[in-house]
């Protein structure tokens, strides 16, 4: 097949792909959404400020057809709205975009499908480049096992990336080696090795060998340094809870530990998530956040001090989680970061960070919006984010005010058209005489006094998570199950993230008991609004939320007349055992199965399976290693053929946790439609008469 050219560059804009219309009528919302709809939708994302806040490089992201998932493509818009501009096609998949230092250039990492047996047309992840006047890409790296990772010195002239070198152990070698098809436990790794590269010269040199693996870099403003979180080995189980942050120094090749496992010893839980590394702009710090299961998120800050780094923890404002997005503002002491309270997501920026103090923390964007990134230009002005609404989905807007924005894309036109569901954000008494909160989704037209309406009660994931306040069509039922006539309910539960670290907190040593209470308040508070009809009131969920949904079945058999339980947990013990991350597990349920037997045993479901009378919805992707299949076939043995509950079970082959393509995501949606119509609506399924 003949290419066409993968892209233009501001300077010669030919077709503007996607423009702001002009002001005018207002589109008639007339469309119903539909499941279809989901797949038309784009979403935006590594979001970068030109350094003279011009020019604004972003990726789409769009879905493909049938077993196609989503496909990721460079744009760029300039700040004056003129644009916006697409620059690479055929599946891309752009990522981690970084300016030049002039603002000539952008790079990213993509990958380049062209069929070739060699790198970089075989699509290997490779560093790219695309300089002002271009019409292709050129790729910077050719590497044969692709790119992990890269950072780009500040004057441009040289480019740090890290590739994987594969390490057998000395035990078992030969055996390893021989039989190298075989999965092992351990015993194998892959590591990252760090080449610099003169972007002049194109000579390059590895400033750090492979002996430990590299899950993100920062290279400090002069050049000298580069910041790591590392591990030992390459198993996600390491990262949980055994990675640290270290400091290269390039010249000489030292390495230096930033933390340690002592300074994890007074954490809230030795399984914590290092990330998001960032230099500040003078270079005589770092900052890094450190996430937890069950607990809230620290902001940190290390500062060099004679050789060793003093560690500082950042605080927040009340009612205030983190929620990603680290980074600097341009030369000076003001940390920002992305904050969510209340099912809103706002920027932060905390003021003159350093030495273990710090000023005032501001709010530099907010009110109703949900931010996914922000960015600056390199003088720390020209705040442009990406954030949805309860109207609008994802666009890229420029931050005039705290509260006063303006859109420079919009990339979703047909939502215009949509009939949206009424959006509210609600509350209700909880457990232990807590207010419990959470997003309650109407049909577009119900009004006050229409009558109790078919309700799902939708249970979001994590659970250091939420359900924000924002328009989603979701493959979970937010915005389609409104759209077909029902009430919709997300419960931030206690373990919710943006209600205060002790609502948060209080799920520790009380899975399913504290959140199943807050769920069931929520269902009859409906129901006492004369919101939810009794007798039709279906539950679901995927991940913690599939959990959850066993969960109230088992404790509330005569309150829910449907479920949809999604890749979710039935028992404890087999969880700690076979998931990824075991920390979860282990956080929640305060020790090791021999150490909580007890525990582990009332937190699972499985235990109390012959109350269940609720006919359940089963899905689970094939190969999941977060939730593995196990719990769900579990589930549906014992519905199916102990206790003659109706369920189906639905795997979706080579799947991991969350599904990935167009036709499985499809399926997930219509089954989910289909079961709530026959055990809510009373709608048989379609059958096909034999001949």
């Amino acid at each position: 097949m003949k290419h066409i050219p993968q892209l233009y560059f501001l300077s010669v804009i030919l077709v503007l792909l996607v423009s702001v219309p002009a002001v005018g009528a207002p589109p008639v919302r007339d469309h119903d959404i539909v499941p279809e709809d989901y797949f038309d939708l784009t979403g935006l994302g590594n979001l970068a400020v030109s350094p003279d806040g011009g020019t604004i490089a972003y990726t789409e992201s769009r879905w493909g057809q049938g077993k196609e998932g989503r496909h990721s493509e460079l744009w760029t818009v300039a700040r004056t709205g003129t644009g916006p501009v697409r620059h690479t096609f055929d599946s891309f998949a752009a990522s981690s975009i970084t300016w030049s230092p002039d603002g000539k250039t952008i790079y990213f990492l993509g990958r380049d499908k062209a069929g070739r047996d060699t790198p970089p047309g075989d699509g290997s992840r490779q560093v790219w480049r695309l300089d002002r006047g271009q019409t292709r890409p050129t790729a910077v790296t050719r590497n044969e096992d692709g790119v992990q990772s890269y950072a780009l010195a500040s004057t441009g002239d040289f480019l740090y990336y890290s590739v994987k070198e594969k390490e057998v152990s000395d035990l078992w070698k030969d055996l390893r080696q021989e039989f190298e098809d075989l999965e092992y436990g351990h015993g194998v790794t892959w590591f990252s090795e760090v080449r610099k590269l003169n972007l002049t010269t194109w000579r390059e040199e590895v400033v750090l060998p492979a002996d430990r693996v590299i899950w993100e870099m920062s290279l400090s403003p002069d050049g000298d340094r580069l910041g790591m979180i590392t591990t030992d080995d390459n198993e996600l189980i390491f990262k949980e809870g055994w990675s640290r942050v270290e400091v290269l120094d390039i010249a000489s090749g030292e390495v230096t530990p930033v933390t340690d496992q002592q300074w994890r010893t007074d954490h809230p839980s030795p399984f914590g998530w290092i990330e998001d590394l960032t230099w500040s702009g003078d270079g005589k710090a770092l900052a890094f956040s450190i996430s937890y299961d069950g607990y809230a998120s620290r902001i940190w800050t290390g500062e060099e001090n004679n050789g060793a780094w003093d560690l500082h923890l950042v605080t927040r404002p009340e009612m205030v989680s983190y929620a990603g997005g680290l980074k600097w503002r341009g030369e000076g002491r003001t940390l920002c970061y992305l904050g969510e309270t209340m099912g809103r997501i706002h920027v932060y920026g905390s003021e003159k960070v350093g030495g273990g103090k710090q000023g005032k923390t501001k709010i530099l964007a907010g009110g109703d919006i949900v931010t996914g990134s922000f960015d600056f230009d390199d003088k720390g002005r020209n705040l442009t984010a990406i954030f949805e609404t309860t109207a609008d989905a994802n666009d890229i807007y420029t931050i005039k005010s705290p509260e006063k924005f303006e859109r420079l894309t919009l990339v979703n036109p047909q939502v215009d058209t949509w009939k949206l569901p009424q959006i509210q954000h609600v509350s209700w008494p909880g457990a232990d005489g807590d207010v419990c909160h959470g997003i309650l989704e109407l049909p577009p037209t119900y009004q006050p006094g229409d009558g109790p309406l078919p309700t799902i009660i939708e249970l979001h994931g994590g659970p250091t998570s939420s359900t924000k306040f924002r328009l989603r069509l979701w493959i979970y039922g937010r915005a389609l199950m409104a759209a077909n006539g029902y009430a919709l309910l997300s419960p931030n539960y206690h373990g919710s993230t943006g209600y205060g670290d002790e609502f948060l907190e209080k799920l520790i040593g009380r899975e399913n008991e504290i959140e199943v209470t807050d769920i069931a308040a929520g269902t009859r508070w409906l129901i006492d609004q004369g919101i939810a009809d009794p007798e039709k009131i279906g539950v679901s969920g995927w991940s913690n939320g599939g959990y959850l949904t066993n969960c109230m079945i088992v404790a509330e058999p005569d309150l829910f007349a449907a479920a949809s339980s999604g890749a979710g947990v039935l028992d404890m013990v087999i969880q700690w055992g076979t998931e990824d991350t075991p920390g979860h597990v282990i956080n929640f349920v305060e020790g090791l199965p021999w150490e909580q037997p007890a525990h582990y045993q009332s937190a699972s479901p499985l235990y109390h399976l012959d109350k269940v009378k609720t006919p359940t919805l089963i899905h689970v992707g094939g190969d999941d290693p977060r939730v593995p299949p196990a719990h769900s076939r579990a589930l549906y043995r014992a519905l199916k053929h102990y206790l003659h509950v109706p369920t189906e079970l639905v795997v979706y082959p080579g799947e991991p946790h969350g599904l990935t393509t167009h036709e499985n995501r499809l399926a997930k949606m219509k089954w989910d439609l289909a079961w709530f119509e026959k055990y809510l609506l009373g709608t048989e399924e379609e059958t096909v008469a034999e001949d």
